[in-house]
Order: structure tokens, then sequence, then C-alpha cells
């Protein structure tokens, strides 16, 4: 029985992440003898690299490594995306798979959605359905416009699926659980095991606030960017306060003058992936305006607060581990000082969504 060629396309660090897990699947199929057999193409579109992540997933988990790395990077969206995707499309038309996959919601996806369905091929997407409602971000638009191009859309939750059916996407729409929530099980024990950041940065468990703040509706409006470091230095005053700060973060801070608004918070470099998940856990609360970091959050048991006006995780609102806040200082200091934890979220799954997407597709 011929194999099965999978062509998977990421290159965002949440990416990794997700794709190692469905990896792991893969790699346990075939060495359980199933048939037919898979064949994994990882395509590295470049538009992040972290060499400690990489080591972690390509050498420690038994995954395969990138074929190819088209080392596109960052810059303006349209640019990079073109470029993505052309790139993407000489691999597919070379290697020939029978589904390309992709993760999430960024420009790497929609550039390995659109050079599949330009060519035939069917596109698995997964985090499928997933809407913020607010077009003014990229990441809504990517995912749009990847799911209405998509064979097979693995959603992460109900209200993602129902989101899909009001636009009119039945066919091929699965409920799977959150492939985050597997990579939760597996990363959160390598990360108690491994890391000593806690150690490192002489944090006191439970105690402290981990910050994290890197969309462009947050850094590229000052007013925003403003609201919420005074939030964080207010913050401060109540707890201890650790921000790996993105590189893009700090560039503005410093273009804008803004140092002294921070003040009182510790900034740090961005940390390795296992140390990241392992400040999530000891925190005593997050802020975020990270996606990902927000399910991460009520993966480890943790409040959140999210500088967003909407989230596309609606059910960690509902159930009380999420409290949104925008950029306004003192609801974030507020909602910071009375965060607790809320109810158990049982769409997420029960770690075993990976393998639903090998499922689906070997059916």
């Amino acid at each position: 029985m011929a194999p099965v060629r999978i062509l998977t396309v990421v290159g965002a660090r949440p990416q990794f992440v997700k794709a190692a897990m469905v990896s792991r699947a893969i790699v346990r199929h075939n060495e359980a003898g199933v048939q037919p057999s898979i064949v994994e193409d990882i395509i590295h579109t470049g538009q992040h690299y972290d060499r400690v992540m990489s080591q972690i997933f390509f050498d420690e988990m038994g995954i395969p490594r990138p074929v190819v790395n088209l080392g596109v990077g960052s810059g303006l969206h349209g640019e990079t995306t073109g470029r993505m995707l052309a790139g993407i499309e000489v691999e597919i038309l070379a290697r020939k798979p029978d589904w390309t996959l992709v993760y999430g919601d960024t420009n790497s996806t929609l550039a390995g959605a659109l050079a599949a369905a330009k060519v035939h091929v069917p596109v698995a997407h997964v985090e499928a359905g997933l809407r913020s409602f607010n077009k003014r971000m990229p990441e809504e638009i990517n995912r749009l416009l990847t799911d209405h191009v998509s064979a097979l859309l693995f959603c992460p939750t109900k209200a993602a699926a129902a989101n899909l059916a009001r636009e009119g996407v039945a066919e091929g729409v699965h409920i799977i659980g959150d492939v985050m929530y597997d990579a939760a099980v597996v990363f959160g024990e390598i990360a108690r095991e491994r890391s000593a950041v806690i150690a490192d940065l002489g944090l006191p468990s439970k105690q402290y606030a981990l910050v994290t703040c890197h969309r462009a509706e947050n850094t590229d409006d000052s007013a925003r960017l403003a609201g919420i470091l005074d939030g964080i230095s207010g913050v401060a005053r109540e707890m201890p306060v650790v921000f790996p700060i993105h590189p893009r973060t700090r560039k503005r801070i410093a273009q804008l003058g803004f140092e002294e608004r921070a003040k009182g918070a510790r900034l740090i470099d961005p940390v390795p992936f296992v140390d990241m998940v392992r400040l999530e856990q000891e925190a005593r609360v997050i802020l975020t305006d990270s996606g990902g970091i927000q399910k991460e959050a009520y993966f480890h048991g943790v409040p959140c607060v999210t500088l967003r006006d909407e989230t596309e995780w609606v059910e960690t609102v509902e159930a009380g581990w999420n409290q949104l806040v925008g950029a306004d200082a003192d609801r974030i200091v507020n909602a910071a000082k009375k965060a607790v934890e809320g109810a158990p979220i049982a769409e997420y799954g029960d770690g075993r969504a990976s393998e639903k997407v090998l499922t689906h597709l070997l059916s």
C-alpha cells in the first residue's frame, strides 16, 4: 500500500509546538506498523527561528527536521506572504503530497493554504473556525481565508465549528479538541523536569505575575502601549512582575521613550520554550495578548488577564479563567489583583487531538 504523503507548513514558534504533537503521532503510527504508513515533509518558512526550541522538537522528540527552510523572515505582510507562497508552491509541485497541513493563523498558514489550493492539493487546517470578529487583526484575515480553502477543518471547540457553520462551511469540519492541550501535557512534564528558570531568576512560586505583549494592535498604537505599560507598573506595586519582552515591543518602547512606564517590572530577554512553560506553571497570574498563552494559562491552572478587547478563546472567559481588559491601566491592575481560578473546560479534549488529526487524514 502506498504511503500517505503529508506536507506540513510551519513558520512561527507556536506552530512548532502544534506540529510537534502531530509529528509525534505520525512516528507512533509508523512504528506500530499500521497501514498505510505516513511520510511527512516539514517546510519551515523561516518566519521565526528559535535554535533551542528546534533542538527540543527535532532532537529530543524524535520528529523529522524540516526538509527545507525558505528563510523568508519577517517584513511587510504582502512581501513575506508572497515569498512564502512562491517557495511553498515549488515544494508542493516537487513533492506531490496527498495533503498540505497548516496550523493556526500566521502568514505561513495562509501562504501554505493558498499555495496548495491553487495547485489542487487538499488543505487540512488545525485550529480552524477561530474568530475574534476583528478584521483589523492580520490573524483574523488569515483564519478566514485559510478556512475557506480547506478540505479538512479541525476545530478545537464547538464554538469554532459554529463559527464555520454561520459562514456556510459544514463539509469536512471535525471537532477534535485542542492540539495545544496535547502539548501542554507533554511539555509541562518536560518543563518540570528540566527547566531551572524559576531558581535562576529567584522568583517566588505562585507569587509573581508573568507578562507577554507583542501584538501589533498593542505595540503599534502608542496610546494602547502606554496604557498597558502603566497597568504593568501598577501590577508591579502589588506583586513581582517578570516580562520576557518581544523584540518588537522593546523597540517600540525605546522609540516612544516609554522606558519608565513599566517601572517596577522585571524586563528580561525572551526565554526558550520550555522555560516559558515553567514560568507559566509557577505564575500567580498571567497578563498577555497572546492567543496561545491564554489557553496555556488554563492548561496549567493559572488565571489569565488578556490585554485585548476580544478573544478567539471565548471558553476561557465564559469559564472564569480569563478577563478581557483591553489596554486600560486601571482595569489591568484590578483584574490582576482579583484573578481567581475558574471552572473546568471540557471542550479542549482529552490530550489525543493529534491522533484524531491522523485518523481523519487517513480516512
